[in-house]
């Protein structure tokens, strides 16, 4: 029997105060943040600092949760996949992004320049509770 693959991923703030976004081969060219499964013994924390160690090079600080997503056989996923999303926002202190072969292109932006990529509806939700958290912030 199948089970949900429990994932995760990170809205990252560089050190220009900007966001990476990536457009990726999983999401059928959408763009999104970059992440992945979480691993046996793994906790949700250091799986997503791994993910982007692998993915884009980036090493994060300051990571905390933001809330959890299911994505049940999205048509936006490059497979049929059931996935529990535990999604993170972050800081990096690094702005130069190596990425391995699941990353086709970059970009650092700001959450209303995150707006004009065409995202995946996954981090649509992202983008709008992270505005909601630098909203309580202020």
């Amino acid at each position: 029997m199948e089970r949900p693959l429990v994932c995760v991923g990170a809205l990252v703030q560089g050190p220009s105060q900007k966001f990476l976004i990536v457009q990726t081969t999983k999401w059928r060219g959408l763009w999104g943040v970059p992440g992945g499964k979480v691993e046996w013994g793994e906790d949700a924390v250091s799986a997503v600092k791994r993910e982007f160690l692998e993915e884009v090079g980036l090493e994060l600080f300051d990571v905390h949760f933001v809330h959890v997503q299911e994505a049940i056989l999205s048509p936006e996923f490059f497979k049929e996949s059931h996935m529990i999303l535990m999604d993170f926002v972050a800081k990096t202190n690094q702005s130069e992004v190596v990425y391995n072969e699941e990353i086709l292109q970059h970009a650092w932006v700001t959450l209303q320049e995150a707006r004009t990529h065409p995202l995946n509806s996954f981090t649509l939700k992202l983008l709008d509770a992270a505005e909601a958290l630098q909203e309580v912030a202020r």
